[in-house]
């Protein structure tokens, strides 16, 4: 299951260098609870490549605008301490792996 945490346990994850991938999403959002489900699926595949959490923007607005982060859903891949891409919007499950498979 991924794990929803707050923008502080992001920035500690991020700042050790680990792998990353980052679903920012709204409960009241709902193109972010279809991603979620693929995320969700694609999580028990790329375990062992990254960890996979999630971020409510509602609850983290700071840290959204600080990534520049005004729609959603938006997953994000940080690597080494920084962001390496960024995939905005619904993706269905073969585009959001051939997106996780490039960038993780």
């Amino acid at each position: 299951m991924v794990k929803e945490i707050t923008g502080k346990e992001l920035d500690e994850l991020v700042g050790k260098g680990e792998k990353v991938v980052c679903d920012f999403f709204a409960t009241w959002c709902g193109p972010c609870r279809m991603l979620g489900q693929v995320i969700e699926t694609l999580s028990e595949e790329f375990s062992d490549r990254a960890q996979f959490v999630k971020v409510d923007v509602d609850k983290n607005g700071d840290l959204a605008a600080s990534l520049g982060i005004f729609s959603i859903p938006d997953v994000f891949v940080f690597s080494d301490g920084a962001v390496k891409a960024h995939n905005l919007g619904f993706a269905p499950e073969e585009q959001m792996r051939a997106f996780l498979e490039e960038n993780i």
